[in-house]
């Protein structure tokens, strides 16, 4: 099964969307969470990144460096019921997420972790491949110096950034 024949394909990842936050990015005086968390190497957000099977942006959600992948996902996983396919990588190896993605009808592409039990027999690995999709979209999204490097305080204004960028993806070249 070729990827290009299923457009309804989503592959999500945050790997590479980890950010560092600029020194002056923390301390807004909203009180609000601004999804900025700390890290050993200091203010650090994840951008949750959907893409569908050519590699275009759908979705994305911003978290703190600090907030583990498996509790973004689910809120992630609903916004698609249509999806046949969800491939993420390893951060995302739960049995919630697996049975969230099999009770929308879709089949799960999430290689386990490595300790666990199961193993990875039933891993469609021609399909894991095209993970490298949402790859190559961070890529592209790091050629923006103000997603690569966050200097707003704001959430609102950095998911602003964020969805603009996934914008000129979407523009024909």
């Amino acid at each position: 099964m070729h990827l290009q024949d299923q457009p309804r394909v989503i592959v999500f990842h945050e790997k590479e969307g980890r950010r560092h936050a600029h020194q002056h990015s923390s301390g807004a005086a909203s009180g609000a969470d601004e999804a900025i968390g700390k890290s050993r190497g200091g203010n650090t957000s994840k951008i949750h990144l959907v893409v569908d099977a050519y590699g275009l942006p759908v979705d994305f959600e911003i978290t703190g460096g600090d907030i583990n992948d498996c509790t973004v996902a689910p809120e992630l996983i609903v916004q698609f019921p249509e999806a046949e396919v969800i491939i993420a990588d390893k951060g995302y190896d739960s049995e919630q997420i697996r049975a969230a993605i099999e009770s929308q009808g879709a089949r799960p592409v999430i290689p386990r972790r490595r300790n666990s039990v199961k193993g990875n027999t039933d891993l469609d690995k021609g399909l894991y491949r095209y993970r490298h999709l949402v790859e190559n979209t961070f890529a592209r999204l790091k050629h923006y110096r103000a997603v690569a490097s966050r200097f707003d305080k704001l959430k609102r204004n950095y998911e602003s950034v964020v969805a603009m960028a996934c914008m000129t993806l979407w523009l024909p070249m």
